[in-house]
């Protein structure tokens, strides 16, 4: 791979250790894809947050000077920062965390600690513009919705990226790339969770291939932001894929089905299918109600507290949710939402940030999931012992809240 001189510089060492391993870990991944050189990025999202999930590794992290070369946000940590006491999280855990989260923000990271950065105002990409992002869902959803271009980065690299501004040019960095190879066309009209349900089949059948989405034709409603969110998570758990399109949505769909090997139909009953798969363990009712995998949006938290309202008001208005309820979110969208939070938590709901169900040691104990979330389907019974997830719709979650 190229290098400029200033590159070079780096790769010898002249800008200090830390720039020395992150032009490293790039040239690696650029020579191991036959990229041709490095591009600047506008920004990067760096995942390797939870202690539950890096371990010890972490105090490479503490090894590392200087700041980051561009805006650059983190991902979910393993706990509430502000609330870690009332999730049990063990004090051990706790201090190693905390020490997680000051590695990274002494390079200069943000600590949003949140799945959903293009969400944020202000860390949303453009178009066209490169960036260097881990976390699958939000790499789907800079892709395919917003248009923007990264590879699937790991945390190292995302992390080096931030170090450095760049990253190889190679993968979904080149418009060839991007181009569809599978075409999904689906039968049946879809609302709310069915992306989700869609999603977790398109990862599976897709493996690596971008797919090309069709809607059915009676499909009047365009998808909108949360259930392109949860379609984007979904087919990052199940798949290989960092990019997909869909007909007449998304933002660059090639305009010519020359190069698809595979056309897939799916019909209702194909979604039915995953609505209905439960583990042999599962018990009739669930122990556990989470939504917010990847993290909820203003309009889904305002959605939450309608339906809670809704269901408490058919029991006389000072309901209560009757199992334990977690959501989701990012604290900054916590912060402009206190009075309406205040409100869902008046219903025995309790609303976490900076975490989320699957990087966090707190929802372990828990057999039995009910959840909208096709990436939770895919990732809970694989970091929580086998534990059973069933997959609904956001009203169906509230109104088993209170069953």
């Amino acid at each position: 791979m190229y290098l400029t001189r200033d590159e070079e510089r780096i790769y010898e060492g002249e800008a200090g250790w830390t720039k020395k391993k992150a032009m490293e870990i790039l040239v690696a991944i650029g020579d191991l894809n036959n990229a041709s050189r490095l591009i600047p990025i506008e920004s990067a999202h760096v995942s390797g947050v939870s202690y539950k999930t890096i371990g010890d590794a972490f105090q490479f992290i503490e090894n590392l000077e200087g700041r980051v070369a561009v805006k650059s946000t983190l991902n979910p940590m393993g706990m509430d920062r502000e609330r870690w006491t009332e999730m049990n999280i063990p004090e051990e855990f706790a201090d190693r965390q905390k020490r997680i989260l000051a590695a990274y923000t002494s390079l200069g990271i943000a600590a949003e600690c949140t799945c959903v950065p293009y969400l944020l105002e202000g860390c949303a990409p453009g178009a066209g513009s490169h960036i260097a992002w881990a976390e699958s869902s939000a790499v789907l959803y800079a892709n395919s919705v917003l248009g923007a271009m990264t590879n699937m980065e790991g945390a190292p690299s995302a992390l080096a990226s931030a170090l450095i501004g760049k990253t190889p040019l190679y993968g979904l960095h080149l418009p060839e790339n991007r181009l569809p190879k599978l075409k999904v066309r689906v039968n049946c009209t879809l609302t709310d969770a069915d992306y989700s349900a869609l999603g977790y089949l398109i990862g599976q059948l897709a493996g690596d291939r971008i797919p090309l989405i069709e809607l059915a034709a009676n499909q009047h409603q365009r998808p909108d932001r949360d259930e392109l969110k949860h379609l984007s998570a979904a087919i990052g758990a199940t798949g290989a894929v960092g990019l997909y399109h869909v007909k007449g949505v998304t933002a660059e769909v090639s305009g010519s089905e020359a190069e698809l090997e595979e056309e897939i139909e799916l019909e209702r009953r194909d979604l039915d299918d995953v609505y209905e798969e439960r583990g042999d363990d599962v018990n009739d009712e669930p122990e556990v109600i989470a939504m917010g995998c990847p993290h909820c949006s203003y309009s889904e938290i305002m959605r939450i507290y309608r339906y809670l309202k809704s269901e408490s008001g058919k029991r006389g208005g000072a309901e209560k949710v009757r199992r334990d309820v977690f959501i989701f979110t990012a604290r900054r969208i916590k912060n402009q939402l206190r009075e309406l939070i205040k409100e869902i938590e008046s219903y025995g709901v309790k609303v976490l940030c900076d975490t989320c169900y699957v990087v966090s040691p707190a929802f372990e104990r828990y057999k039995s999931i009910l959840t909208n979330s096709g990436k939770m389907k895919r990732y809970v019974p694989l970091v929580c012992d086998g534990a059973c997830v069933t997959l609904c719709s956001m009203e169906e979650c509230i109104k088993a809240a209170f069953r």
